[in-house]
């Protein structure tokens, strides 16, 4: 990343990219009858444009390879659990944010990854126009492919603003979406991920 791209907020992405959709922005504004050169507004464009590329940079990050970088040989067979993982995602058919958390664990078969490594290609995966089913199939599916461990588990439980601000406004509802592979589709070791999850560990 260049020096002055990350001091822009660009992120790495080309500064003609944020102009560009700086630029739909401002018409956006104007079709709402709004005034794009008033004081409030004057820097809204760009700002919004930087957001967008900020809230998509999962586009240019390669989850595959996040998990790849921090394999290790590990004698380990039980269960690996990273709980309370934050998320913040937008909803491709509005684009208005949903946010919330991520349970993620897989049974070691003969390699474990960096622990820190879970939570980046949660990040990489959200950091895109997402639905919430899809994105828990993407995590488990790309945990699968590059651990091959004997199971993996994945819940997010999310707040959509496309249901809180507009249609059925629903402040107080929450979606949750599961995946299970190998060991989790049996009925024992779902249930002890699922304890695991709900309960605080002491």
């Amino acid at each position: 990343m260049k020096r002055e791209e990350a001091l822009n907020g660009t992120e790495g992405l080309s500064a003609k990219n944020a102009e560009r959709i700086a630029g739909h922005y401002r018409e956006i504004l104007g079709l709402t009858e709004e005034d794009p050169d008033r004081q409030g507004l004057r820097d809204t464009p760009m700002r919004a444009a930087k957001a967008m590329q900020f809230l998509t940079k999962g586009y240019s990050e390669d989850p595959l390879q996040i998990l790849r970088d921090a394999l290790f040989d590990e004698d380990y067979s039980q269960m690996v659990l990273v709980k309370d993982i934050e998320l913040y995602s937008l909803c491709e058919h509005h684009l208005l944010p949903f946010f919330g958390k991520a349970h993620i664990a897989y049974i070691p078969s003969g390699r474990i990854v960096g622990l820190s490594k879970i939570p980046r290609i949660v990040d990489a995966f959200a950091r895109r126009l997402q639905v919430q089913e899809r994105l828990t199939n993407q995590i488990k599916d790309c945990l699968q492919e590059t651990l091959r461990p004997e199971g993996v588990a994945v819940v997010i439980e999310a707040q959509h603003m496309c249901m809180q601000m507009r249609g059925v406004q629903k402040q107080n509802s929450v979606t949750t979406t599961s995946a299970f592979h190998g060991q989790f589709l049996k009925e024992e070791t779902r249930q002890e991920f699922i304890n695991l999850i709900s309960h605080k560990l002491h």
